[in-house]
């Protein structure tokens, strides 16, 4: 993270505008807008070299022998994996929502921020592609200066945006082009107005699809990718992150009338160790002993459906509610809505207008 510091700096927008003269915006070179993500395999020949690359990143976790062990728990995955991916339609739709998101951010922020104008969105996956090398030699062949890595995890996490803008960095070092653009860093916004505002519109949504005469009783289910218990009592911020979320959205419903019970849970645990709980169907399983019938899943950590909204919460965890008489449903995820869309845009904005290089947190080293 050093290196990466020393590369972020402010970028005086007026002067650069100044020395393009009077050319209208389309010769401007564009301001990127890197979309970082983990990304998901688009097709089953995919799945494996996605799983191998997630599996020896020591950043999401840390086994011995790493890239021996990785690649073995990889290629013994792969096969189960293949046919998740099949049920859902043969692969992750993560590039194609995250490639809409980024194609409607670029008119808005054009409308927004014409000091900056013209804006153009690159998707940088870390496990899948398009992969971060990807994105920089794009950005390269199109005659970027200006570049905002724009991390689409919500709530910061080591294992996730921390992992991503480590390996851009590491990237750029092995290309050559540490000194190619003029970096600044969107790395959190858990509580952004704008974001709650539409994760709260996707909750209505989803309260939506029950009779309305039930809807008092609908237990939310925050639900959001587990992480393990070491990385957590290292110190990682993100389960404070995503309480943070769970915490303004409630207040945001509650203000509309909205207040039901909710629970923050946690899902997609891998492996034997200990990870951070309580798992989302143990949750459903704890609450229908207690009397309770109705629930709704809200994807409080991610910002399109992939595997974990289309597989594990709507197959896995709808059949298994089904089985214990339950009803349950989940909120639909961000995808093309342009909701979201506007709060991706109020955030780029703002950092935008701030001239911010990142937020003070990220100065901070992941602990552990």
């Amino acid at each position: 993270k050093g290196m990466a510091m020393r590369k972020l700096r402010s970028f005086n927008f007026a002067a650069f505008r100044g020395h393009l003269g009077s050319r209208g915006m389309s010769s401007r070179p564009p301001t990127a807008v890197v979309m970082m993500n983990m990304g998901g395999p688009s097709t089953q020949e995919e799945v494996h070299p996605f799983l191998h690359r997630l599996f020896t990143d020591r950043q999401i976790m840390q086994l011995p022998m790493q890239n021996i062990l990785g690649a073995w728990i990889a290629k013994r995955r792969s096969p189960k994996i293949m046919k998740q991916y099949a049920e859902i339609g043969g692969g992750s739709p993560i590039w194609k929502w995250t490639e809409i998101q980024g194609k409607k951010l670029e008119k808005r922020l054009d409308e927004l921020c014409p000091e900056s104008a013209p804006h153009k969105s690159y998707i940088a996956f870390r496990y899948a592609s398009p992969l971060t090398e990807d994105a920089i030699a794009q950005m390269k062949k199109d005659g970027v200066k200006r570049a905002i890595a724009f991390s689409q995890f919500p709530q910061w996490s080591c294992t996730t945006t921390g992992s991503s803008l480590n390996e851009l960095w590491r990237c750029l070092r092995e290309s050559g082009m540490q000194d190619e653009f003029q970096w600044s860093i969107i790395d959190r916004w858990h509580s952004h107005p704008s974001y709650i505002e539409a994760l709260a519109g996707r909750i209505v949504a989803g309260l939506n699809q029950f009779p309305v005469e039930d809807q008092k009783k609908v237990v939310f289910l925050f639900s959001a990718h587990s992480l393990p218990m070491k990385r957590v009592n290292a110190g990682d911020p993100y389960p404070q992150e995503v309480a943070s979320t769970v915490g303004r959205v409630m207040e945001h419903l509650t203000e509309k009338g909205l207040n039901n019970p909710h629970i923050l849970c946690w899902q997609s645990k891998v492996g034997p160790l200990p990870w951070l709980g309580p798992k989302t169907q143990d949750a459903i399983k704890d609450f229908k002993k207690q009397g309770m019938t109705h629930f709704m899943a809200i994807p409080v950590a991610f910002t399109t459906d992939h595997i974990e909204t289309l597989y594990e919460i709507d197959l896995e965890f709808g059949e298994e509610a089904e089985k214990m008489g339950a009803v349950f449903k989940r909120s639909p995820s961000f995808n093309d809505d342009d909701m979201f869309v506007k709060a991706l845009a109020d955030i780029a904005k703002s950092h935008l207008e701030r001239n911010e290089l990142c937020t003070k947190q990220y100065s901070m080293n992941c602990p552990g």
